[in-house]
């Protein structure tokens, strides 16, 4: 596959040649062009490269969807600089081992971050700079000079620097929580992002008249991608960071004319149930496709979302992982009712095998560890060189997802190798649980959790979200009663009115589990 760019920030630099004047970004009030976010993007890079911050260096950010982020990102990776973006919920605490760990020259953040950035306290730290957004506090006596982006955008050298940064260096620092918890960070080059954003163009057909509606955040491996697809053609994002607020989410996608949105399970599970998807789908008419990627997503929602969007709204179903710089596979839209629990297949430049324990590769049917090769796959994971080894090695990336290959060549997946309970001698799934409570047609969303029980090793547990308030738990219990054995159902079904996300938009099981104790 012939790389349309060599370097990330290219997509932005090539974009701003030919459409200098094109709307890139909308996000509230802000409207900015190709030609505007290049120059702010040139002004960090300078204001960085002059104080030392180059090549080898990382650059620490902390800002939620906006022209800031946008302008930061790109401006960090020309000056040849590693952009390390972490999550907007993070804590103090965790702020501080992250910075620890990844030691980096500048800080990049806003005013909505300033007391988490003193309690860190980022004062500790050997910066070259602190940059804020309109920043509220003083902030002097710093070890460093602490800048402010508006004073950096106002003015100065708003050309490409044009630097020679090597397509192998880090680029991105992306952290994961995965399965465990414990926070590693995927080692991505601009070669890996490259060619995953090439790609992903190639099976979604973007051009430069696409128009992107971004809520999930720029800092989830999911959200940049959106970005650099949408950059690398040409096309427009409208940054919409109030998701809660679904009816406006349609409005805005209405207004702008949005060829498309992408979402991981939960929004569409609250798409379909809280907002007027259903009733709005006559006035979407420029919606070309919807994306759903970032966990396995029940074949009752898609099923559901298919009658929900307009005829014309094709429906691709994806897959990936950080450590992949996104994108490993998709369904093709034409596949989506003959091969609704698939997939699909890998995207151009990757190969996706299921093997066994010894990494041999299994038959059609059986299954197995799916695993990844291609020049999308991370170098590894910073500072952590046990879970590189763990993840990486000859056969390619390891994803830890349990899958299965059917004779047409279509990949299934069937939960992940950590995730499996032990109950009474059974070895269960908790998705396959989750996938029958949410075919009842009577829950939002549901998570089955497992809580040691002394006699049967595991009690299974479910946190769910109900469609009508009126909704018992028995009539879930009664439905999952006449799909499942009796070892399979779940022991206790608790109502919630939400279940708890990470920021990503993925839900996280850690804290349902602290629901249920």
């Amino acid at each position: 596959m012939a790389l349309s760019h060599a370097l990330i920030h290219h997509f932005l630099e090539s974009s701003a040649g030919r459409f200098p004047d094109k709307v890139a970004l909308i996000h509230e009030q802000t409207r900015a062009t190709y030609g505007d976010i290049n120059i702010k993007a040139n002004r960090i890079a300078r204001a960085l490269a002059g104080m030392g911050v180059g090549a080898g260096s990382r650059v620490a950010v902390i800002l939620h969807n906006s022209l800031e982020y946008v302008a930061s990102y790109y401006g960090v990776l020309k000056t040849g600089a590693a952009f390390v973006s972490l999550g907007t919920d993070i804590k103090a605490e965790k702020l501080a081992g992250l910075l620890a760990e990844i030691e980096p020259a500048a800080v990049i953040s806003s005013a909505r971050f300033e007391e988490l950035l003193t309690d860190a306290p980022v004062s500790s730290f050997p910066l070259k700079a602190l940059m804020l957004s309109q920043p509220n506090m003083a902030w002097s006596g710093m070890p460093f000079p602490v800048i402010k982006l508006e004073e950096i955008f106002a003015g100065g050298d708003g050309s490409n620097m044009d630097l020679d940064v090597d397509p192998s260096s880090l680029a991105c620092l992306i952290y994961t929580s995965g399965s465990t918890g414990v926070p590693k960070g995927a080692m991505l080059t601009h070669f890996n992002i490259v060619n995953n954003t090439d790609s992903i163009c190639t099976y979604l057909h973007l051009t430069s008249e696409d128009r992107q509606m971004a809520v999930l955040p720029f800092f989830y491996v999911m959200g940049k991608s959106l970005l650099n697809t949408h950059f690398a053609v040409g096309g427009s994002v409208v940054i919409n960071n109030k998701f809660a607020y679904t009816g406006a989410v349609i409005k805005q996608m209405i207004d702008e004319e949005v060829t498309g949105f992408s979402g991981v399970p939960s929004t569409y599970a609250y798409l379909l149930h809280r907002s007027p998807l259903a009733a709005s789908r006559d006035r979407l008419t420029s919606l070309r496709y919807c994306s759903q990627a970032g966990g396995h997503m029940a074949k009752q929602i898609k099923q559901d979302l298919r009658k929900a969007l307009p005829d014309h709204t094709k429906i691709f179903i994806m897959y990936g992982a950080t450590e992949a710089s996104a994108r490993l596979s998709y369904l093709e839209p034409s596949e989506f009712e003959d091969k609704i629990d698939s997939i699909g297949k890998a995207i151009p430049g990757v190969t996706l095998r299921v093997l066994d324990e010894a990494g041999n590769e299994v038959a059609p049917g059986q299954t197995g560890e799916l695993t990844a090769s291609g020049p999308n796959i991370m170098q590894g994971y910073w500072k952590d060189p046990e879970t590189t080894a763990r993840v990486l090695d000859k056969n390619g990336y390891h994803t830890g997802d349990l899958a299965y290959m059917d004779n047409d060549g279509y990949l299934y997946l069937v939960g992940r190798k950590d995730n499996l309970l032990k109950v009474s001698g059974h070895r269960i799934n908790p998705q396959e649980i989750e996938d029958v409570m949410m075919e009842s047609g009577l829950l939002v969303e549901a998570a089955v959790i497992g809580k040691p029980d002394e006699l049967k090793g595991n009690k299974l547990v479910s946190v769910a979200v109900p469609i009508e308030s009126s909704c018992t738990a028995d009539q879930v219990m009664a439905f999952c009663s006449s799909k499942l054995p009796r070892f399979k159902l779940p022991d206790e079904i608790k109502f919630t009115r939400a279940l708890p996300k990470k920021a990503s938009g993925k839900i996280d099981r850690a804290k349902c589990g602290e629901m249920v104790d």
